[in-house]
This record gives structure tokens, sequence and C-alpha cells, in this order.
């Protein structure tokens, strides 16, 4: 506030789901108890959660406005027919409110069309055409470029160039939503480009019909074509392409689980558990530790009773070589793990010759040519490709389809999350899956094709389409560390540490709103955010700072939030950020998803098997991290807890954390929705004294089984990008091992899954 008189006060209002423009009262100056007295309408659509934000500010001449309050209300609290008067208590000590009148009538239009899933809206978008007429120039010849806006549109803005010669010009499209309070405002581009002044708009409210403007332009508004369907699938059900995928797999999993188990008869379809396998990152640990587990599982004659393989980080730079290979599962995985050998073994200062340099250059060029935010994240992925492949390779996460036709082999899930810039991953982060068939949000229920990943969307439609990526980037993004802040970091040294965050975020509190009105389930809270001290949000943005970020085009922009979102199950089993209860505030505001590795929250990849669609029976847990071998997933039972999702509770004791032993069974027998977890931690144990399960070692060969894989001079550390040919070997034989030598575990996990889903059935 204002130190040197009494406050200049006026309140900004925003609606977002109504209008994309922020309207504002006059200022009251030198007033304690300013009064305005002003009205503002907004058009609202009912089933969408509509926020309204009231700002107070102290005007200020010579700096920036300060902001005192800002107030969010749910709408929602208003009843149809109501005019109601409600007081804001903004500081309760010096007895400062606000007090605002509400009423609430309806318009008599026909009923919007709507989308929805329950938790994402996509409202009817129209089509606003805007054709310069020019023809008034054919004797004042003149070259001026003017720049027509609509706030909230798809477009937001474009440039009309008028040239010197009269010619017919291509109209501009904004695409926007129908029933928003929308404008059309056009100014000479030089005055936004070259003047410190305010633009001179012409502003019209967007309606349908014809809109004329100063003998210059005309504009004509269509309604979009709503016959198609979106172009983001809004369910939370899997896709039809990964039911018919199952379908399939579950042939092969019965034949390999009669087989292992010896069972007398055919299993029923009912009988038939899902099997995955859950890997974490840890680079080039991760990458190699994996081929050695698939291959202990191919020996064993295991790999057709998976289902589904899902990774992160490392363990996807694994999962997108072998998916090049159509059937890969059936194939001798010797002869693939040697082609990663050949790679892992190599020098890699080639990655960084002029020849490759020159590459790279090209590569990020074209890719920005195609419409890409490029970032240092693609050039890594260029040097992933470098580093672990033979050149360029144009393989698509969409090609991989091909290995998944036959349900010939398990079903690749690649895992990453969604953050923001301005918070910490302990504070926000969305879990995103990408499958061969589709790229999507578990929260959200919204999926899109797997090819349209990176492509512009609006309110569910593709509106630009670029071409898919190559795998290279894909890997780049999947194992994408380089994008934590220091809260992430401070959070990795102490996952238990919260208290750091408290003192740099701004203050928001529940007032409640005087006289209240009956509460109803689906409606939010009334809250109050005060603006920390200007060093308060210094500190927060040197905190928060992301220095390397990736950047893909938001494919939930345009859409709102369902007034009853809350009251999905489906999207409170995965609500676990500081913002969802100010949806205002969510991912489908923004225009670009920002991508990063879920090491830096916890290094798994579980939550696309916890969808309850899946009904996933048994997860064998590889685990790669560095550090403690438990606490990935000790951390993964207690965020399922906290989450209300079905998980076994993980009990281990100190002493039995010291001495690891090669595999656990975890299961909830009390809860039959739970899977039940067959633990391998990356441990050498008995290895040591043993070349083969029961087949003990020579005196000559006990170097051999001298694995180092958890000390601080293990050659195996994550920033090692280069193995000898002996490290490599003695890693994959490790894992491939420590998975052959517990096969008696899995057989048990495997056989009371068949039990357990006999037994469901009676």
């Amino acid at each position: 506030s204002n130190t040197v008189s009494q406050t200049d006060c006026y309140v900004s209002l925003s609606l977002p789901t109504a209008s994309s423009e922020t309207v504002r009262t006059k200022t009251v100056k030198n007033c304690k108890d300013p009064v305005w007295n002003e009205t503002f309408c907004f058009r609202i659509q009912s089933q969408v959660k509509n926020i309204l934000e009231l700002k107070v500010y102290d005007e200020n001449a010579i700096t920036k406005d300060d902001l005192l309050f800002t107030v969010l209300f749910d709408v929602a609290k208003i009843q149809l027919g109501e005019n109601v008067r409600l007081t804001f208590q903004l500081n309760p000590k010096a007895q400062e409110m606000l007090d605002v009148e509400f009423a609430l009538d309806s318009i008599p239009v026909p009923p919007e069309k709507l989308v929805t899933n329950g938790v994402l809206v996509s409202r009817e978008i129209s089509c606003l055409e805007v054709l310069l007429d020019n023809s008034w120039t054919k004797n004042k010849p003149s070259e001026k470029d003017f720049l027509f806006s609509v706030k909230g549109s798809y477009e937001e803005s474009q440039t009309l160039s008028l040239g010197s010669s009269w010619r017919p010009m291509k109209p501009l499209d904004f695409h926007y939503i129908k029933y928003s309070l929308a404008e059309l405002r056009v100014a000479l581009a030089e005055q936004k480009l070259n003047s410190g002044l305010p633009f001179l708009y012409l502003a019209y409210t967007v309606c349908d019909g014809l809109l004329w403007g100063r003998n210059f332009s005309k504009s004509n508004s269509r309604v979009c074509d709503l016959s198609r369907n979106l172009d983001v699938r809004l369910e939370f059900d899997l896709c039809m392409e990964e039911k018919n995928f199952l379908q399939k797999r579950r042939k092969f999993v019965a034949s390999a689980l009669k087989k292992a188990l010896h069972l007398e008869r055919d299993l029923q379809d009912h009988e038939v558990p899902v099997v995955a396998v859950m890997t974490t990152g840890g680079g080039t640990r991760a990458l190699t530790s994996l081929l050695g587990n698939l291959l202990g599982l191919q020996k064993l004659d295991l790999l057709d009773a998976i289902s589904y393989i899902t990774g992160s980080s490392g363990s996807t730079w694994t999962l997108s070589h072998l998916y090049q290979s159509t059937d890969w599962s059936h194939k001798d995985l010797s002869r693939l793990i040697g082609e990663v050998r050949r790679h892992m073994t190599k020098c890699k200062l080639s990655c960084f010759s002029l020849e490759s340099l020159k590459y790279y250059d090209k590569e990020l060029k074209l890719r920005k040519q195609e419409g890409y935010q490029i970032s240092s994240i693609d050039f890594w992925g260029l040097l992933l490709e470098k580093a672990l492949s033979d050149g360029k390779n144009n393989h698509k996460l969409s090609d991989e389809r091909q290995a998944l036709s036959q349900g010939q082999n398990p079903l690749p899930i690649y895992m990453i999350l969604n953050i923001k810039e301005d918070y910490s991953l302990s504070e926000f982060k969305e879990w995103v899956e990408f499958t061969p068939y589709e790229v999507g949000f578990l929260k959200y229920g919204a999926f899109i094709r797997a090819e349209d990943f990176g492509s512009e969307f609006f309110m569910g439609r593709l509106m630009k389409k670029l071409p898919e990526s190559r795998i290279c980037f894909m890997k780049g993004l999947w194992s994408n560390v380089f994008s934590y802040n220091l809260l992430d970091a401070w959070h990795l040294s102490d996952p238990t540490e919260r208290c750091s965050l408290r003192c740099t975020q701004h203050r928001t509190v529940d007032v409640g709103d005087e006289p209240s009105p009956p509460a109803r389930s689906h409606e939010l809270e009334t809250y109050l955010v005060t603006p920390e001290c200007g060093i308060m949000d210094i500190i927060r943005q040197v905190l928060t700072e992301r220095v390397m970020v990736s950047k893909f085009y938001n494919f939930l922009k345009g859409f709102q939030v369902h007034n009853e979102y809350l009251q999905s199950r489906s999207f409170c089993i995965w609500k676990d950020t500081v913002l969802e209860n100010f949806p205002n505030q969510l991912t489908e505001t923004a225009e670009f998803m920002c991508l990063a590795d879920t090491a830096g929250y916890i290094d798994i990849s579980y939550p696309p098997l916890m969808r309850p669609e899946r009904k996933v029976d048994v997860v064998l847990h590889l685990n790669y991290s560095s550090g403690s071998q438990t606490s990935p997933l000790e951390e993964a039972s207690k965020y399922f807890l906290k989450q209300g999702i079905p998980f076994p509770k993980i009990h281990l004791s100190e002493e039995e954390k010291k001495n690891l032993k090669e595999c656990y069974i975890f299961e909830d027998t009390e809860t039959p929705e739970a899977p039940t977890v067959v633990f391998f931690p990356l441990v050498n144990d008995t290895f040591r004294k043993y070349k083969e399960p029961g087949v003990e070692r020579s005196p000559a060969e006990m170097t051999q089984g001298n694995v180092d894989v958890s000390s601080v001079f293990s050659p195996y550390c994550l920033n090692s990008f280069t193995y000898t040919e002996e490290e490599f070997d003695k890693l994959v034989e490790l894992t491939s091992y420590n998975i052959q030598n517990n096969k008696h575990l899995i057989l048990q996990a495997l056989n009371s899954a068949i039990e357990q889903k006999r037994q469901h059935k009676k």
C-alpha cells in the first residue's frame, strides 16, 4: 500500500471462463473507504467451474500498481434468480473488507453443445473471419500493417499487410469460444512495435453476424463444424486400440503361464492375470540392467506372460531400442544386447566432432522450421542418438504399433511429469504417459494420438499438425533431468523437508463470505491471496527458476474445468498439487506443457499401471535407482496410500535394508485391488559365488562375481556413459542371474494371482 498518502484503490475483475478480458473499476483517490458502485456483466456457462478473481490494487503513478489482495470466488455459490450481497474479509485486524453484490439470471438461448468427461469440458467454438476491404486503396497507395487480435482465441493476434497495389486479400480466421465475451481489436502494427503509447483499438463485441469497421475492414462469424469428433479423447477408459491389444495379448499370456506353472488345463479369460514390468531411471545403468533382466525373463520363458512394460529416464532408452524390432521378445535377446554393447563400449568423443556438431545444428534448425520450440533438451536427444545408435534414426513412437499388431510383445508405456516453471515438483506435478497409441494426462482423462504429440490444439481440436518427433527427441524428453530447480534439489536431498517452501509462497487462506450461502459439495471455498513482500518474491523466483525446460504445445489448451470436477474419483486419485482448488491455474490454461523426468519426484514409472482401468495384478519392480534401493518403492507406497490407490504397504527393517536380498514379494491380502509387487533391487548377493542358479563358481571364476553396483567407486554411477566390455557383460549377467535365481518367487506371485482371480469370479 502507499505509505506516503491514503490509498488510491481500484478493483479489477477477471472471469477467464467467460472472457479473456480483465475489467476494472475507476480509481478512488486518497480514500480510506472507497465506494465504486459499478456494475459488470459476464455471460457464464453453468456447467463449467467459474472462478471470479477480484483484485484490489493501490494505483501508483510512478511505479507498478501495488496488488493488495486477491479474492477467488466460486460463482456456483450464487443461485439462479438470486440477488445477494456478500462481504469478503480482507484484513480483519484493520477491519478492511470488500462488499460485492451478485445477481444471476438465465438467458433464453439454445443449449450449448458440450463434450465432457466430468473433469474437462469442450465448448462450442466459432470462427471469426476477417477480410480487409482494401478497394479504397486503389487511388491511395499505402503500405500499412494492421494488427488484428482476439484475446482468448487460438490465434490471439495476426497481421494483415496493406500493399501498395490493390489485390484481393486472404481473410484471417480467429477461433474462439462461441459464447464468450470476446473483442476484435485492430491497431497499426508499428504502434505496438515502436510506440510506448496505448493502442488505438477498434473494438467490437464478437457475435454471430457481420461486423464492419471504419470503411476498411469487415468480418464474418461462423460456427465451426462440430459434427466430427474431438481430436482429444476425453475418457478415463482405455482406448480401443489398447483394448484390442489386450485381447490378443491375453492368448500369449495364458499359454506362457500354462507352460511355466505346469497347469493341467488352459486358463479361461477371466483367470488370466495382467502382469507388468515396472522399471526406474538410472541412465546407462538402467539401460544395461533392463536388458539383463529381460534376458533372464526370456530364459525362464516368461516374457510372454508380461502385458505391460513401463519405463522412465534411462530405461526408456532400452524400450525405444527394443521396439524397433517388431518381434523382439521372440528373438534371442543376445543379438540385441550385442548391439547395445557395441555402442556402450565405444568412444564417445565423436559425439562432439565438428561433423557431429554440424549435424546437430542442421537437425535443430529443421526441428524449428517444423514448428517446435527447440531447447537444449533436443540437443540432449541428438547426443543420445549419436552415442547409442548408428547415425540418424527415423524411428517414431507411433511406429511401435507394428510391434503390438498381433499382441506379440508387451505394451510399452513411457512415463514423464508435467511441471510448472514457477513451482517445485513437490508443489506441482502431473503424470503424463506415452504409449505407441496415445499420449495423455492420467488426472484429466485427456489423450491424443501419439503421432499428434507436439501439434497445436484448441478446445480439443487439432489446429496445426506438426510432423511427429523422431525417437531421439523423445528419448531426450523422457530423460530430461535438466529441468529441476533449487527447490527440487532441496527435496531430493531431504524428501521430508517441506517448510522451505512456505516462506516463499503467497499467503492463501479460506476467508468465507458473509452471509454464507448454503454450501454444496461441488462448490469451492472462497480464498484470499495476499502477496508476499518483494524480497520473498525475488527469493522464490531464484528458487523456482528452471534454466532448461522442454516445452511442447499443450493439447489441453482451451478446455475448461467441469463445475463438479472435484466429485470425479478419476480426477481425485491423482489430485496431489497445490493448485487443484484453483482451476484458473491448472494445465488447461497454459500455452505449453513443461515436461521433466520423474526421478526429481519419485524414481518410478508405476502410475500408468495404477490406473483402475488397467487392472494390473502383478508388478515386477526392477530397480536401478542411485542411492537407496528401497526408497523409490517405499515412497511409491506412501504416495499411493495418500492418494487412496490400492497398493501394498512396504515394511523393511533398517537391518534388512543394509543386507538386501535379491527379491521380495509384497502384497495386501485384505485388498484384492492392490497388485502383488515382486521387488528386485539392484544388488550383488549370491551372484558372487554362483555363475548360474545352483552352479557355484570355481576359484578362477570368483573375480567374475565381483560386480560393484553400490559403492561410490562403482563404474555404473549415473554420470558414466561408457563401460568396458567386461563391465557391461558383468552387469548384464548379474541382472539376468537375479531374475533366474528367483524364479520360484515370480511363479509364486503368478500362481497366487491366478487363484485370486478364480476366487473373485466365484
